[in-house]
């Protein structure tokens, strides 16, 4: 996920709206959205080689996403970030107490944002340029490959888009525009980008909120509505080289229990 737009307890039905495009290189082997045979209680995407995931949700209504921090200055070792999200998804921790023990042992991973949502928190966790941690106030946040809440534009004009259709009564059965501002890809002007060490010209590629590329790019656009008894639905659609679509798998979520709806097939 390279930008994300999601609003915390600022709707009447749903708990959680998120919406955000994963990007990454085409040859990373990646899982479609599915219910994990190894851990049945998870639904999400799921990256092969390192076996985390960027966004899941489990049976208890809870969500976890990450994203990595962009700065080449910055080390690039440690753990896979990916494995914050699905080792918490596989546990029980509450999103508050995760967040808070995750401080101590933060720097052993790469550069991460994690955002952490279970039925009564959302908080925001990152290592980069030090540990640090947020409980999420009510309202419409965007976080993209720097902290929670920065102005990089493409996650501002998502924020904005998210907000109109919430203004518009935010109706689960109209998710178009959330797609459609997932696919905007206009690039933003230069005196707004950020300086994240990778010059000019890729920054102006990269400001888009979904990139086109033959071996990077937005590989997933998803949609997430968790209402607030637990219930709701994730919606994946699936991007290869250049943008070319690959398919969508949308999963209706029911309080305590999950099952898959028919899929909508190739978009």
């Amino acid at each position: 996920m390279c930008v994300v737009a999601f609003a915390w307890d600022a709707h009447p039905r749903w708990r959680l709206v998120l919406v955000g495009n994963r990007d990454e290189f085409h040859a990373r082997p990646t899982a479609a959205l599915a219910r994990w045979e190894d851990a049945p209680a998870i639904v999400g995407g799921r990256d092969l080689e390192a076996g985390g995931t960027w966004l899941g949700v489990d049976n208890a209504g809870r969500c976890a996403l990450v994203t990595n921090v962009r700065d080449l200055r910055a080390p690039q070792d440690g753990l896979s970030r990916g494995l914050l999200a699905s080792d918490w998804l596989r546990g029980d921790r509450d999103a508050d107490g995760a967040s808070r023990e995750l401080l101590a042992r933060a720097g052993t991973y790469r550069p991460f944002n994690l955002l952490l949502a279970d039925r009564q928190h959302c908080t925001w966790t990152s290592n980069l340029p030090a540990p640090r941690r947020a409980v999420v106030a009510p309202g419409v946040h965007t976080l993209s490959n720097a902290a929670l809440d920065s102005a990089w534009p493409k996650a501002v004009a998502l924020g904005s888009r998210l907000q109109a259709w919430l203004d518009d009564g935010g109706d689960g059965d109209n998710l178009a525009p959330l797609f459609d501002a997932l696919a905007d890809d206009r690039i933003h002007p230069d005196a707004a980008l950020p300086d994240t060490g990778i010059g000019l010209e890729r920054e102006r590629w990269l400001s888009s909120a979904f990139i086109r590329g033959a071996d990077y790019g937005t590989r997933a656009s998803t949609v997430v509505l968790l209402d607030r008894d637990g219930g709701g639905m994730i919606v994946e659609r699936r991007w290869g080289p250049l943008g070319t679509p690959l398919g969508e798998t949308r999963m209706e979520l029911a309080a305590d229990w999950i099952f898959p709806a028919p899929s909508w097939g190739r978009v």
